[in-house]
Parts: structure tokens; C-alpha cells; sequence
């Protein structure tokens, strides 16, 4: 994907911060800082790392779900960081978001045909026999037969729900897509079905997507470009070759290391990381990570590092490789 091209979405070094009661003291979570990212149109960009790192606050600051404190966010060029509740209205055309868990996901007492005809009742005239052969064309298309239009969620299996989940999300044909862990709770065979519908839909209909996940073997598999994030920062971002087969940061070297091999010949090298993760109420200054980091030195322990490119397309924040 070449860097030349205009981004369908972009933040500019959006930050996202909660206010929370801690006993008798209101303290700051700093989920996001400074996070900066494009999506080109037609492009995969997976954005990875561990529990709680932020990678769902980004997929939802990007979609206007929670309010940055700092930063912007572009849709096409144009900055849609603060637009009100109508503007978003209108965006939801164009930006969707595909949730983790397809159980809470769908309203149990609709049946799946009303909960997929819900986008095309705000925001089109479509009605009657235009409006069932609409939601039947989208539920063929995830792989889903006409008739579960007719059905509640309850009759469908964890796979089947996240396909009409899927089916929703696709409505209005937006631009962009936020899947946000939108395999993880699903049962591997299932998860291969999803992922590789998702890439048939990417090249039929040509989608972007922002995959956020913590499986990087699927990230590899479904992504133009990989992010990897550490408490609420990015550490590295790439091409995929170049994040899998050439890390550089050393987080992100400790991630990928972690990843099974399936060969049982294979010795694994993986080294477990030592040291705490950071507190997002007390976050260390300099480098996120150098409490954990091997080649920590006090430069890291007092400023933190920009995302710098190395070579062509990537990006790495350290100030040691």
C-alpha cells in the first residue's frame, strides 16, 4: 500500500482520556495518547497488542464512539472530530463497526431480518418488497440463507450471529470498518470462516478495515499493514512483511517471539518479558515500555520516543534500535 495515496481515515495524534473515582480521589485513566494512524481505501490495517493496551478505544475514537481530548480524525479530508450528534448520524453511512461479541451484539427480541433492515429505515426510503430483498441480498452474501431473516438470534450459532452482525455492518455500504476483535469469541473453525469472509469481502466490495486483535497469526493473514500498541502508545507500524519478518522495536520482537510455532522440531526462543506493566492512572514518563525492556537505557526512562520511520513505510518508536 503506497504511503502517496490519500487515506480514507486518519488521526492525527488523538489522545483518549477517562475520569474515574479511586476511593475519595478522582484520578485519570490515560487509555490513548498521541495515536496517529491512516487507513487507505481498500486497505487492512491490524492494530495488535495486549489486554488493555487500547486498541478498542482507538477503533472507537476513529468512529466517534468516545471523544479524543487532544488530536483529529479524518474522514476523506474532511475533520469529523467534534460533529454533532446529526453530523455523526450521517456519517454512520460511511463508517461502521463490527463488535467482539455477536451474542450482546444483536437485540434478542428483534427478529434478524428487523435488526438488518434497522440502517436502511434511518437512512434510506427503502420499504416493503424493496426493503426484504435488500436484507435477503445481505444475508446471501455473508453466506446465510434468505429465510433467517424470519428467525431470532437465539436460533443461530456463535458464527452464524457474527455473519449477521456482519450482514448489518455492510447495510449501507460504508468505506470503512472497525472489527474489533471480531473473532475472539468464536471457535477456531469458525474463526477461519469469518476471517477469510472478511477478505472476500475487502476484495469484492473493497472495504477497510481496521482488524483490531490479539491473535497474530489472523492479523497476518487478513493485514496490508500491522500496528503494534503498548499501554495506549504505538510502538511499531509497517507492512506486514516488514513488522513479521523484520521487528524492530522490542516489544514488538517479544510479541512475535511469544506466537507458536507448529513444528515440534522447532526449539522456541521466546523470552519472557519481566518487569510490571504500567498503570494507564500512572503512566511512566519517556518510554511506555522501558520498565520491561532489556535495552532500557536513561534516555528512555525520561523522553519518549516519536514514531520515526526507518525505511519506506516504517515506523518505529525507540530511541535504542
Amino acid at each position: 500500500m503506497t504511503e502517496s495515496r490519500a487515506p480514507l481515515v486518519e488521526s492525527r495524534d488523538i489522545s483518549v482520556h477517562y475520569s474515574r473515582w479511586v476511593g475519595s480521589r478522582r484520578r485519570t485513566v490515560y487509555a490513548l495518547d498521541d495515536f496517529s494512524i491512516k487507513v487507505h481505501p481498500g486497505e487492512t490495517v491490524g492494530l495488535v497488542g495486549e489486554s488493555g493496551c487500547g486498541k478498542s478505544t482507538a477503533g472507537r475514537a476513529l468512529l466517534g464512539a468516545v471523544s479524543p481530548v487532544k488530536g483529529q480524525v479524518l474522514f476523506a479530508g474532511k475533520d469529523i472530530t467534534h460533529l454533532s450528534r446529526r453530523g455523526w448520524r450521517a456519517m454512520r453511512k460511511h463508517v461502521q463497526m463490527i463488535f467482539q461479541d455477536p451474542y450482546s451484539a444483536l437485540n434478542p427480541k428483534l427478529k434478524v431480518g428487523t435488526s438488518i433492515a434497522e440502517p436502511f429505515l434511518v437512512h434510506t426510503q427503502k420499504r416493503g418488497t424493496e426493503l426484504n430483498a435488500a436484507v435477503a441480498g445481505l444475508l446471501e452474501t455473508v453466506g446465510m440463507p434468505a429465510s433467517a431473516a424470519n428467525k431470532y438470534p437465539h436460533a443461530f450459532s456463535g458464527g452464524q450471529r457474527q455473519r449477521i452482525v456482519i450482514a448489518r455492518a455492510l447495510a449501507l455500504h460504508p468505506g470503512f470498518v472497525v472489527a474489533d476483535e471480531a473473532t475472539a469469541a468464536l471457535d477456531v473453525s469458525i474463526q477461519a470462516q469469518i476471517v477469510n469472509l472478511l477478505v472476500e469481502l475487502k476484495d469484492t466490495v473493497g472495504l477497510a478495515y481496521l482488524f483490531i486483535s490479539h491473535n497474530l497469526a489472523v492479523v497476518r493473514h487478513v493485514s496490508d499493514r500491522v500496528a503494534i500498541m503498548y499501554a495506549g502508545h504505538l510502538m511499531e507500524l509497517g507492512s506486514n512483511s516488514d513488522v513479521y519478518d523484520n521487528p524492530t522495536h522490542p516489544y514488538s520482537q517479544a510479541l512475535l517471539s511469544a506466537v507458536p510455532v507448529p513444528d515440534p522440531t522447532r526449539r522456541s526462543e521466546h523470552k519472557p518479558l519481566t518487569g510490571d506493566l504500567p498503570s494507564p492512572m500512572d503512566p511512566p514518563p519517556g518510554c511506555r515500555f522501558h520498565s520491561r525492556c532489556p535495552l532500557a537505557q536513561d534516555r528512555c526512562r525520561q523522553e519518549r520516543p516519536p514514531l520515526t520511520q526507518r525505511s519506506e513505510g516504517h515506523y518505529v518508536a525507540c530511541w535504542v534500535n
